[in-house]
Order: C-alpha cells, then sequence, then structure tokens
C-alpha cells in the first residue's frame, strides 16, 4: 500500500479539524445537508458523465491510487538480465523454463512471444498496443477522480446559493438566518476540502503511478528486444540502466552480469 495517500488524507482532516477545535467547536462544521448537497451532487454529476462500465470499475481506480507498483524499475532490470544470461548461455527456447517464475503477466508474456519464434517487430507492436491500453485504461480513471475534484466545488457553490436564497426568503425570521448561513458557508467549506484533499491529489498520485508503470512496461520492451536480437547481457544492462536515477545505477544487474563475463 502507498502510505503516503493515508498519511496525508488523515493529515490533512487532522489539521483542519485541529484549526476548527483552536477557535470553534467541531460540532458547528457539521451539517448534514451541506454533506448531502456537496457528496450527493458529486455523485449524480459522475454518474451522469462516465458509463456505468467505468463506475463499476471506479473502486480498481481506487486501488490503484493507493496501491504500490508490484515492482520497481531496478528490480525488473535485475530479471531481464537474468533472462539475458539464460538466453545467451542455452538459447532463446531456454527462457520457456524461466516463465514460471516471472510474476509479471507482461513481462511474461513478451517472453513467451519470444520464445515462440515471433518477428520481432509483431513482438514490438503487440507489447506497446498493450501499453496503449495501459494508458488508455489510466487516462479514463484520472478523468474520473478530476471530474469528482471539479463537481465538489461546484456542487458546493450550489449549496451555497441554496443557503442564501433560504436566508434572504426568511430575514423577517431572526432564527433562520443562521441554520441557513450555515448551509451557505459549510457547503462551500466540504467542497473546497474533499476535491483538494481527496479528489483531485489522487488524480495527480494515479498519473505519476501510471507514468511509472509505462516506463517500466517500456523497459520490458527495449530488454525483450535486445535479449531476441541476442544482444550481450552487458550490453544490455547498460541499455536499460539509463532509465535509472545515477545513484541506483550501480546495484542492478551487476553480479549478474560479473557472473556471465567470468
Amino acid at each position: 500500500m502507498d502510505i503516503t495517500t493515508i498519511i496525508g488524507i488523515v493529515l490533512g482532516f487532522a489539521l483542519v479539524g485541529w484549526s476548527i477545535l483552536s477557535g470553534s467547536e467541531l460540532k458547528n462544521y457539521i451539517n448534514a445537508p451541506s454533506l448531502v448537497i456537496v457528496l450527493g451532487g458529486m455523485i449524480a454529476g459522475w454518474l451522469v458523465a462516465f458509463p456505468l462500465s467505468d463506475v463499476v470499475k471506479f473502486g480498481k481506480v481506487l486501488t490503484k491510487t493507493i496501491k504500490n507498483n508490484e515492482f520497481d524499475i531496478d528490480q525488473i532490470i535485475t530479471k531481464i538480465i537474468e533472462l539475458a544470461n539464460v538466453a545467451r548461455r542455452e538459447g532463446l527456447l531456454a527462457l520457456e523454463e524461466a516463465v514460471s517464475e516471472i510474476k509479471d503477466d507482461f513481462l511474461q508474456k513478451g517472453v513467451m512471444l519470444i520464445v515462440d519464434g515471433t518477428d520481432p517487430e509483431l513482438v514490438k507492436n503487440i507489447l506497446e498496443t498493450e501499453i496503449e491500453n495501459l494508458s488508455e485504461r489510466h487516462a479514463r480513471g484520472k478523468a474520473q477522480l478530476e471530474v469528482m475534484g471539479s463537481l465538489c466545488p461546484a456542487f458546493g457553490m450550489v449549496g451555497t446559493l441554496v443557503g442564501l436564497v433560504a436566508m434572504l426568503q426568511n430575514l423577517s425570521d431572526p432564527s433562520s438566518i443562521g441554520p441557513s448561513m450555515a448551509v451557505a458557508l459549510l457547503t462551500t467549506f466540504y467542497g473546497s476540502l474533499f476535491a483538494n484533499l481527496i479528489f483531485i491529489p489522487m488524480a495527480g498520485k494515479l498519473s505519476l503511478k501510471s507514468n511509472e508503470e509505462i516506463l517500466i512496461r517500456s523497459v520490458m520492451i527495449e530488454g525483450l528486444l535486445s535479449i531476441q536480437a541476442g544482444e550481450n547481457p552487458r550490453i544490455i544492462e547498460e541499455k536499460l540502466k539509463v532509465f535509472l536515477p545515477p545513484s541506483v545505477r550501480k546495484s542492478v544487474g551487476t553480479q549478474e552480469a560479473n557472473t556471465e563475463n567470468g
């Protein structure tokens, strides 16, 4: 789990709560009609904006946002170098035995395409199409979060207008002004809070995770095509290390490459 997402949300609400308690009572900031207007309106607008097929998959979007990627790029590069050494020593067909040890479906699929003798250009096209589909799925998930982030403040403004109308219609009754003003102000507060603490940051987090996963997939394609071309594992290692920050390049693949060279 990406613990920073949870920590950020909890910390944000905690700081807002502390600020409230410093000058008022928490119960003064709890208003059911305001919550219904903001969250209910957001959900309604979300349902209007997206088809049912996207709505029912939203749980996966949230899971993707708070879940760490299964593999780091340095782990993938190390694995590809191991596969390159196997192919260099025993041939491409020997990679079939290593498929069962590969946990990533994308890498496993690429290895099987190589073992089956698929043309390199076709291997590249198939795997790049997989990446395009992955990017499209992530983009639709990000769009849902962004729409939610935009709808919350919008319905906060709707709630503000509802509260102001109710207040202006009852100016002769001083006892009604307070509750109406509370709805007017708290809906704006809720809308801004949910949008800027939850939905918009989560859309950004999902975008970062998507870019990271696409990068990892691109590294896999580069490595697989290099293995299929029969390139030296040491050369493959150096080609793939350019995708890594300089600070971690020395720790990746060195032992495996040295074993092959020795």
